[in-house]
């Protein structure tokens, strides 16, 4: 890999916004479809949007990719999850065996898996479909200093953007973001309670199902995470927030996030985790919010939050809070629905039917 920090530098540079003469075109293109102006209501913004984002008038329905950044966390000790540690491996082969929820919609969608391993606790050796881009084994437990240094951060956004350059080169038109990480819904939330200035509270979620004792002892590790690292790591800086409390898995979606805004591919968000990690992908390149969709809203706390502060509105509310990319995978036949209106739905003028709105 080339320097990781240079490689990040150079990366943001290349970021624009959206295109908004393309959305313009896409909108006045929907406009002349057979049915009135609006009518199909979200699904005309998500297919300007994406017409924006990728720069093109009429885009059109291409490959999609889901992309689950595994990693473990060592906030893990302060038993702040309802599952052990070993079970983020155990999940990776679970991926791998394709009996997740993820890979289950995920085929459904016709979209691409591709599984990370970022930096598990145990070594999992060659296992056939994951790609090991491991940082470490798991992160240092934050509320007793920096989860990671400096250069193991750059390193995990390096990985993403690498692998989000490849994906463009291989022509995908859609990355979903995923994740897998026992403990990283704690991580997250520190990672949004600094970016955002709240309270652990309101971003303290239940995660994997917590009963009352062991929130409170997550909301506890949130506070002493964030207590730990405010003279060790500059907190007001995104990176040195991701080093301080976040994940390696986070760090890798958040380069996928800024590599994947640089190649004009949208970024479509998961859950609470994976809008975390974009959240600080939008501190290090606000211009990167604009390739992002937001698939649907998870039971949370913190991630309306998120979602408010980007400005994201979601797709689907269904009360999921599985994680792992789920999400993203459930609303891509939305995304790839919208987008063939665009393509493929006769106009007033080709159909021969009046426009009453002309």
């Amino acid at each position: 890999m080339p320097d990781a920090r240079e490689l990040v530098s150079a990366t943001v540079a290349r970021i624009r916004g959206a295109d908004p003469v393309c959305a313009a075109t896409a909108q006045h293109a929907m406009d002349a479809k057979t049915k009135p102006r609006g009518s199909l209501g979200r699904l005309e913004s998500i297919a300007t949007r994406i017409a924006g984002i990728r720069r093109l008038p009429s885009p059109g329905p291409a490959p999609s990719v889901v992309i689950v950044a595994a990693a473990d966390h060592g906030i893990a000790a302060e038993n702040v999850s309802a599952y052990p540690q070993e079970v983020t491996a155990q999940m990776i082969q679970n991926f791998a065996a394709e009996g997740a929820a993820v890979c289950v919609l995920a085929r459904r969608a016709g979209a691409r898996l591709i599984v990370v391993d970022a930096g598990v606790a145990a070594d999992l050796g060659d296992i056939p479909g994951v790609l090991d881009r491991r940082i470490g084994p798991g992160t240092a437990n934050a509320t007793l200093g920096p989860a990671m240094t400096p250069d193991q951060a750059f390193r995990a956004l390096g990985i993403g953007i690498e692998l989000a350059e490849e994906l463009a080169a291989q022509g995908t038109g859609l990355i979903g973001l995923g994740e897998m990480g026992i403990a990283n819904s704690t991580s997250a939330a520190a990672i949004v309670a600094a970016l955002l200035a709240v309270e652990p509270a309101a971003v303290c979620g239940r995660g994997t199902g917590v009963d009352d004792a062991v929130l409170a002892r997550k909301v506890d590790a949130v506070r002493r995470a964030l207590g730990a690292n405010a003279g060790a790591v500059d907190i007001r800086e995104p990176v040195g927030v991701l080093a301080a409390v976040g994940g390696f898995e986070i760090g890798v979606l958040c380069g996928v996030a800024l590599g994947a805004a640089a190649a004009r591919i949208p970024i479509l968000l998961d859950g609470f985790i994976t809008s975390a990690a974009v959240l600080v992908a939008a501190r290090v390149s606000p211009a990167c919010v604009e390739s992002m969709i937001a698939s649907h809203r998870s039971t949370e706390p913190g991630h309306s939050l998120v979602l408010d502060a980007l400005e994201l509105e979601p797709i689907l509310d269904l009360g999921m809070r599985l994680g792992e990319g789920s999400g993203a995978a459930l609303a891509i036949p939305i995304v790839d629905a919208s987008l063939a209106l665009l393509d493929e739905m006769a106009t007033f003028h080709d159909a021969n039917v009046t426009d009453a709105g002309a």
